[in-house]
């Protein structure tokens, strides 16, 4: 039977200006906590879409969240081999 796992993912704007930045956290299952931050800046001429700026801002700290998650298993199985591993993509 699969065992079933879940993660808990927050991000949080804030709109200032031009400027959105996206708070985002991961709550692991072995119980730690990984926080990232993203930005994104629109042109002064382009109109207001506060979505985009959203969306831009988020997948940014996604990725960063990503590359952590993907060090964090890597250290995990570098301790648990006693050697180095490494990432297809970095």
């Amino acid at each position: 039977m699969p065992t079933l796992v879940g993660w808990h993912v927050e991000l949080e704007f804030t709109e200032e200006g031009n400027r959105t930045s996206a708070a985002a956290l991961v709550r692991l299952g072995d119980g730690s906590e990984m926080r990232a931050r993203g930005y994104a800046m629109r042109h002064p001429t382009d109109p207001e879409q506060l979505r985009v700026g959203e969306e831009i801002a988020g997948s940014r700290a996604l990725m960063d969240l990503a590359s952590q998650l993907l060090q964090k298993a890597h250290a995990e199985i570098d301790d648990a081999s006693g050697r180095n591993s490494y990432p297809l993509t970095q």
